[in-house]
């Protein structure tokens, strides 16, 4: 085909605006016709957008061309001439070009000018790109010549040298020149500009951000003011069919020395002793369970290359697996679920789904299921104290938390309204609790604003003695304990969010996330063993957070941080540095140091990447859960209160929280004041072990509930002196009908007698049922 110039093609155009405007949405993209603006045939999208051509107006024009002329607009709608560009806009834009000579190639047709007022300069857009100019691709697609171009802001005290680029991984100077941008989010990342462009035409205007931080809004406005051009679209990869498959195929074969299944090492048969099992660690070898001689499921599993690694290592030591589903005693204490075996701090397991299942030991006291919340609690409030510290400041910091759980209370009682009185019925297993709470929450008829009632399926006894109410607190409590353990968080008092590919496969983060938000609107207990980073990065956002050291759970990581933050020298730390050149390479933060003093800058990357950057997915699916009824937009307006929640061990039952929490009731003939004399001593006598039960127990027989829920009880906790013969626990009222008698030790004796029994028949029905269910199953 001819080549058109840019004068016949303004000849064509004086064809009838009817005859043009009928055939204008047919163009042919790899026609190679020249840019009526530009006067090029280059084909490079990348630099100078699409090129189209509309065959019937013989008009071919770049698509960054048309964006950055100078005198024409979008007048029409998205499919009115050239995206919104009219034809006869083109025509007047071309003629008006037609008498610019470019400043750089001399050449007719420069139809973009530098918008600097008194400066004249007018140029191609290939040729402006050629001679540095920066073209802004948003509001009015402003351009700046190569002398009054905008420039990035370089401080005196910045480190001149050479670092990473993040994109491509090569070296790229610290230079205040048009090639290389500085990030605005980032003291460190640096960039090259081609690299960003490629990046941010790949990304697109929803995934494009700094690749060190992850920060978006800061980050795009600052590239779109250089001169990067940010398509309105979605990423490239989200538009590829089937992008994502190999990311849904399971290891299925069995990698044994010796498989015992006739039908071959790829045959698998769910539910049987030929399902396929794969590596608890690596996930990527596999076992039939009868060939490794599995009786069930739930054992764990590790391939040997797994297994010589941490005994190399010397942290694998064989341990005799316990199934699940059998409960152990020890010390006379009940064992829920499976303790796993000690072989790696942090473990990533292969299984699709029970990978939760290897907590520790959850324990449930005699006297109380639900004390082992609050030990805790106690154990860090005893192993903080210092002689130095005194205690009325204890008690100012411990009465500042209790006002704020209170401010929180009130919170999470304005969000409780969303719930509706239609009820959801979750059945739950005590000893597999994970698992079947999953499945409550996962089932399709379950709405977080609907009434939760729970029944235990192994303690069908249960509800003779304990309302549905109190079925949810012990739920509830289980669950949040259960979180704590599992491999979804690592740490040891304060934990992070761990990283876990196969939980971010199967969206786990999200489901905790909405477990812990739904414990907290429904009158669970708050999980309390949240870090401050982690908390930080929910409320304030993962880029305005700094960790410390504190906040690395891996011993080995955190040993080889302190290896580079102690060194005394510059040789020590160029030598540590060397020894872990493989770490720093996949942290991203491998670079050339030169001063000691750059020690301090590369243990704050290291910890960013490690603690923040890591487990951005978890972190991003974590925070979609707890937007579950509005728990995460509330803990961003209020974070001071709801810290008391998340990172906070809820303070230990006293007779002053528990007399408080009760309000006292009597008929006109009781005397009020003596009663709750009696009653406030026997509190005390309790608390101070004068006494055969808790206050926990005390809390359980009237409620259902060995703890006070964050957002109280409802209805309020009552208390009604009476002409009865023993003490009476009404759990589905909350009320406490207590006797009146003539001596306080008359008082003490009924109490402690009637609780003690309850409790302990409660106990009884539970046991037998869960030995006939065991029975069952054997």
């Amino acid at each position: 085909m001819q080549a058109i110039t840019r004068d016949s093609w303004l000849a064509e155009l004086r064809q009838p605006e009817q005859l043009r405007m009928s055939k204008m949405n047919n163009f042919d993209v790899q026609s190679t016709k020249i840019c009526v603006l530009c006067g090029r045939t280059d084909e490079c999208p990348e630099k100078y957008g699409e090129k189209r051509t509309y065959v019937e107006y013989n008009l071919t024009v770049h698509y960054y061309c048309l964006l950055m002329s100078s005198g024409i607009w979008q007048r029409g709608g998205e499919d009115e001439g050239v995206d919104g560009f009219l034809i006869t806009d083109i025509r007047k834009e071309v003629q008006r070009a037609a008498k610019l000579k470019c400043n750089i190639c001399k050449k007719k047709g420069a139809s973009i000018g530098c918008v600097t007022p008194k400066c004249k300069r007018s140029y191609h857009f290939p040729c402006g790109l050629q001679r540095e100019c920066i073209f802004q691709f948003m509001e009015d697609f402003r351009s700046y010549c190569w002398e009054h171009r905008p420039v990035q802001e370089f401080m005196d005290k910045e480190p001149r040298g050479a670092s990473q680029c993040t994109i491509c991984l090569d070296l790229v100077e610290h230079l205040p020149v048009y090639t290389v941008l500085k990030s605005p989010c980032c003291k460190n990342a640096w960039f090259h500009r081609e690299c960003l462009q490629y990046q941010a035409l790949s990304a697109g205007i929803f995934f494009f951000r700094c690749t060190v931080c992850n920060n978006k809004d800061k980050f795009q406005k600052e590239m779109l003011r250089m001169g990067i051009y940010i398509p309105e679209r979605d990423a490239s990869w989200e538009l590829e069919e089937n992008a994502y498959q190999d990311l849904l195929h399971c290891y299925q074969h069995c990698d044994v020395k010796r498989c015992l299944c006739k039908k071959g090492r790829d045959y698998n048969e769910p539910e049987s002793k030929w399902e396929i099992k794969r590596c608890q660690y690596c996930g990527s070898r596999g076992t039939h369970l009868a060939c490794s001689s599995m009786k069930s499921w739930e054992q764990n599993w590790e391939c040997m290359e797994c297994r010589s690694i941490f005994a190399k290592s010397g942290k694998y030591s064989k341990q005799k697996k316990r199934a699940l589903a059998t409960s152990e005693k020890t010390n006379g204490t009940t064992c829920l679920l499976e303790e796993p075996p000690p072989k790696s701090p942090r473990q990533s397991s292969g299984s699709p789904r029970h990978f939760l299942l290897q907590s520790p030991k959850l324990m449930c006291q005699n006297l109380s299921p639900c004390s082992h919340l609050e030990q805790p609690a106690s154990n860090r409030v005893t192993m903080s104290l210092s002689p130095v510290m005194s205690k009325r400041s204890w008690s100012l910091r411990y009465r500042h938390l209790r006002q704020q759980r209170k401010e929180a209370g009130n919170i999470l009682k304005e969000l409780k309204v969303q719930i509706k009185t239609k009820a959801t019925r979750l059945n739950i297993n005590a000893e597999n609790i994970w698992s079947s709470a999953l499945k409550g929450f996962r089932q399709r008829i379950f709405s977080p604003t609907n009434t939760i009632e729970v029944n235990f399926s192994n303690c069908k006894n249960r509800s003779k003695t304990n309302t549905s109410a109190a079925s949810k607190h012990h739920f509830f409590q289980l669950l949040m304990l259960h979180l704590q353990n599992s491999s979804l968080f690592e740490g040891s008092s304060g934990k992070n969010l761990s990283l876990d590919f196969q939980a971010v496969k199967e969206n786990l983060y999200f489901e905790a996330g909405k477990m812990i938000a739904v414990s907290l609107v429904h009158g669970g207990p708050p999980p309390g063993f949240f870090s401050k980073t982690l908390f930080n990065c929910l409320v304030y956002g993962p880029e305005n957070v700094k960790p410390a050291l504190e906040d690395v759970a891996d011993a080995d990581v955190a040993q080889t941080i302190k290896m580079i933050k102690y060194a005394n020298n510059l040789s020590s730390l160029q030598s540590t540095l060397q020894d872990c050149c493989e770490f720093l390479t996949a942290a991203g933060c491998l670079r050339p140091v030169t001063a000691l003093c750059d020690k301090n800058m590369l243990v704050n990357d290291i910890l960013i990447y490690y603690v923040i950057k890591r487990i951005t997915l978890p972190l991003e699916s974590f925070q979609q859960g707890l937007k579950t009824l509005g728990v995460l937009e509330k803990m961003q307006m209020h974070p001071h209160v709801f810290s008391s929640l998340l990172c906070h061990k809820p303070e230990r039952l006293s007779a002053e929280t528990v007399y408080d929490l009760f309000t006292i009731h009597s008929s006109s003939d009781v005397n009020k004041l003596e009663g709750a004399d009696f009653w406030m001593d026997y509190l005390q006598d309790v608390e101070s072990g004068d006494s055969v039960v808790t206050l926990e127990d005390i809390l359980l027989f009237v409620t259902g509930s060995c703890y006070i829920p964050c957002i109280g009880f409802d209805p309020e906790p009552t208390i009604k002196f009476l002409h009865i013969r023993y003490p009476i626990g009404n759990k589905l009222l909350n009320c406490l009908e207590l006797p009146i008698t003539k001596t306080y030790q008359q008082f003490k004796n009924k109490m402690e007698l009637t609780i003690r029994n309850t409790l302990r028949v409660e106990r009884e029905f539970c046991k037998s049922s869960k030995q006939s269910v065991s029975n069952f199953q054997g």
